[in-house]
């Protein structure tokens, strides 16, 4: 069975991200980029199944800029075997990557489509449904735990109640959560072999996908400083405060 990882390329996590002096978006000029890190745990769980037998070929695709291409080199270095760009420079929408990526599973046939329940950037979780809705595949959101094979997968969901496990039939989409596993870091021999590993580049016109963006964003801005808080010499102050000042009390 072969498993599709598709990641993202997006802003490192530990960087304090900077609007734009236009307010036009995000500043990603000269800013360290690195692979989402619910994708980071596809690839994980992905390269465990091809370990335990389970799966016999990863492959990680990515949507975007030519850059994209070393965020797909370290899913190589992970333990991917090949990789696929689909470049664009356009804006990504979540419709426009659950296309493309129909596109690519028709055409690479995979029996399993691992990916993050979200990105960091747009934290819009919708492309894996997007995708299992467009393929006409079951789905299994917010996984946290994957046990089984074959033609039947059981998948623990965290949901707002708690856990839920749910019994898949493949092929399927699945986006992960936070609690699967622990990514790996790419070994510096992993890491060579990977510059090595093939890496296909198509365009969204190639796979007949019009990426044209359906949302224009119109002001990108800072949120609001937070004020400065109050001290307050006793209890009775602060009741008199919430009562009738913040008006929250009564």
């Amino acid at each position: 069975m072969k498993v599709l990882v598709p990641i993202k390329r997006v802003i490192d996590a530990n960087i304090k991200v900077r609007v734009k002096a236009d307010n036009s978006g995000v500043e990603t000029q000269n800013v360290k980029m690195a692979m989402n890190p619910f994708c980071e745990i596809a690839v994980e769980a992905a390269v465990r199944m091809k370990e335990a037998g389970t799966a016999e070929e990863v492959i990680v695709v990515s949507v975007g800029p030519s850059t994209s291409q070393e965020t797909l080199r370290t899913g190589l270095a992970m333990g991917a075997d090949r990789a696929i760009l689909v470049e664009t420079d356009e804006q990504l929408e979540p419709l426009s990557v659950a296309k493309v990526l129909k596109a690519i599973v028709e055409k690479e046939g995979p029996g399993l489509v691992i990916l993050g329940k979200q990105a960091i950037d747009g934290d819009n979780n919708q492309t894996g449904q997007m995708l299992a809705a467009l393929l006409g595949w079951s789905q299994g959101t917010f996984v946290s735990k994957i046990e089984g094979s074959g033609d039947s997968l059981t998948v623990t969901r965290e949901v707002d109640a708690g856990l839920a496990s749910v019994e898949i039939k493949t092929p399927a989409v699945l986006t992960v959560d936070l609690r699967l596993n622990e990514p790996r870091y790419a070994s510096l021999p992993n890491i060579m072999k990977a510059k090595k590993k093939p890496l296909d580049t198509m365009t969204a016109g190639d796979l007949g996908v019009d990426m044209t963006p359906r949302v224009k964003v119109v002001k990108v801005s800072e949120p609001p400083a937070r004020e400065a808080g109050i001290k307050v010499a006793d209890v009775a102050e602060l009741v008199d405060k919430l009562r009738n000042e913040a008006k929250v009390i009564s």
